[in-house]
């Protein structure tokens, strides 16, 4: 789809070079926003901008770890100085990392805590004085923080843990921002997935991947472009209305 319903705006979006990321990133491109598209994987960066550019589009491939809080900072502050202002955040970037907790690898545990939660708040505390700028003074008069969650954030299960610890943590922070400056027309929305179809899985101990696909492995998942999808109409509603919570499960997901 291809519209011009977020003509003028600017976007970042973390965690892009694959999966939901990258596919947000397309789709706020068809919307008409110049975007900009952060993660570690500068190759995979540069070809994603060369999509965009192909089809009209304008990004801006920042190679960078938002565990790190100055690269964080950095990478919100090259967004604002090329491409001129920043009305969207997607807090996209994450790791999954299931398993017991007794006798789990405490380093799991790290990476999650550093990405999940720790680079998610350096992101947000980096961009919100530039969202209140363009809520209070760009055309559109409204800005928009998207994190993004997981059903893990609702239902805690045995084996997921640290992990339900994150996303729990994240569905707070997401609410308690909300309330801090949503009377300032930013607008703050927590998305938690399902099952998606993505390389999210993939880091994980092959034994705890041969559980994952006794769970899901007959489901038919999500696409990252069923996201993207939920994510532009988040950010495309008239200012006087905010979506605030939205749980995106595949149909045949029971929990």
């Amino acid at each position: 789809m291809t519209t011009d319903a977020l003509a003028g705006t600017v976007a970042l979006v973390t965690g892009a070079s694959s999966g939901i990321g990258e596919a947000t990133a397309l789709r706020l491109a068809g919307e008409g926003a110049a975007v900009a598209v952060l993660a570690r994987r500068s190759d995979r960066l540069e070809a994603l901008v060369e999509r965009i550019g192909a089809h009209g589009g304008r990004a801006l491939a920042l190679t960078g770890d938002v565990t790190d809080e100055q690269q964080a900072r950095d990478a919100v502050a090259r967004t604002v100085a090329e491409l001129g202002r920043l009305d969207i955040l997607v807090n996209n970037a994450g790791v999954m990392l299931l398993g017991p907790i007794v006798d789990a690898p405490v380093e799991e545990w790290q990476r999650m805590v550093e990405l999940n939660v720790l680079g998610l708040l350096y992101c947000a505390h980096a961009a919100l004085p530039h969202l209140l700028e363009a809520a209070e003074s760009a055309e559109r008069r409204v800005a928009d923080l998207i994190d993004i969650s997981s059903v893990a954030g609702r239902v805690a299960r045995a084996g997921s843990g640290v992990y339900n610890l994150t996303k729990h943590g994240v569905g707070a922070f997401s609410e308690s921002l909300r309330q801090e400056v949503t009377a300032r027309h930013v607008r703050v929305a927590l998305v938690e997935p399902g099952a998606v179809s993505t390389e999210l899985a993939g880091h994980n101990r092959p034994e705890i991947l041969e559980q994952i696909s006794q769970r899901f492995g007959s489901i038919d998942r999500l696409q990252a472009e069923d996201i993207a999808d939920a994510i532009a109409y988040i950010v495309t509603r008239p200012r006087h209305v905010a979506i605030n919570e939205l749980l995106i499960r595949p149909t045949e997901q029971q929990g």
